[in-house]
C-alpha cells in the first residue's frame, strides 16, 4: 500500500471518529479510498468500498484496497443484511435518484450508517440567492446549476425529518463548519441549519 495520508479532511476526519475500531465497513462512493485507507491504517478496520468512477477504482486498488466498481443505486439491494457494521455514504446521497431508498438500503446492510449531505440552508446560500437571485456556488457546492451532479438539494433539517419520516434513529448529529470544526447539535438544529456547511449524521433502524 501506498504512503497513507496522515490527516483527512474534517468530514471524514468526523466520519472516521465515529467508526470503531476493529469493525467491518462498506464505503459507497469510496473515491480513491482515502477513508477506507486511514481506517485500515490507524483502526485496523475490514474495509470495502464501491465507486463509480473507474479512475477511483483503480486508484483505490493500487493502494491496496478491495474496491470494486459499483453502482450504489443497482448494487446494494444484493447484499445481505447486516453484513457490516457500518455503512458510509459520504457527500453522495443527494446526487442519487432515489436518496430515500438508498438510505433504507443502508441501515438494512450495516447496523449503523454513517451520512454526510451539503446542507443547502447555509446562511451563506441564502443570502446568496436572496441578494444575486441565482443559484449559489461555495466550496461545498461548487457547480453550476447547469452541470451539478446533485440533483436533490436538501438542508440539514430535511435530512433529520427524512429519518423521522422513515423511522430511523439518529443516533450522532454533527454540522461542519466553513472552518472544517464539526459540533454535535440536537433536534432539528436550527443554527446547525444556518451555520452548518454539511451535516454527517449516524443512523440505525
Amino acid at each position: 500500500m501506498d504512503k497513507i495520508k496522515s490527516s483527512l479532511r474534517p468530514d471524514l476526519q468526523a466520519i472516521a471518529d465515529m467508526v470503531e475500531p476493529n469493525s467491518s465497513l462498506l464505503d459507497i462512493g469510496c473515491g480513491e479510498g482515502d477513508l477506507l485507507a486511514w481506517l485500515q491504517n490507524n483502526k485496523k478496520v475490514s474495509g470495502r468500498g464501491i465507486e463509480l468512477s473507474q479512475s477511483g477504482v483503480n486508484r483505490s486498488i493500487a493502494r491496496g484496497l478491495s474496491v470494486i466498481q459499483g453502482d450504489a443505486e443497482a448494487d446494494l439491494p444484493y447484499y445481505p443484511d447486516q453484513a457490516y457494521d457500518y455503512a458510509v455514504l459520504g457527500q453522495t446521497l443527494q446526487t442519487l435518484k432515489n436518496p430515500k431508498d438508498v438510505l433504507e438500503q443502508l441501515v438494512r446492510i450495516a447496523r449503523h450508517a454513517i451520512v454526510s449531505v451539503p446542507n443547502f440552508g447555509h446562511w451563506k446560500n441564502r443570502v446568496s440567492l436572496f441578494l444575486n437571485g441565482r443559484m449559489p456556488v461555495t466550496k461545498t457546492l461548487s457547480y453550476e446549476w447547469y452541470d451539478t451532479p446533485n440533483i436533490h438539494f436538501c438542508t440539514i433539517t430535511d435530512f433529520i425529518t427524512l429519518c423521522e419520516t422513515l423511522g430511523l434513529t439518529v443516533e450522532t448529529r454533527l454540522y461542519v463548519t466553513h472552518q472544517g470544526t464539526p459540533t454535535r447539535f440536537h433536534n432539528k438544529g436550527l443554527s446547525a441549519n444556518l451555520f452548518g456547511e454539511q451535516g454527517i449524521f449516524m443512523i440505525r433502524k
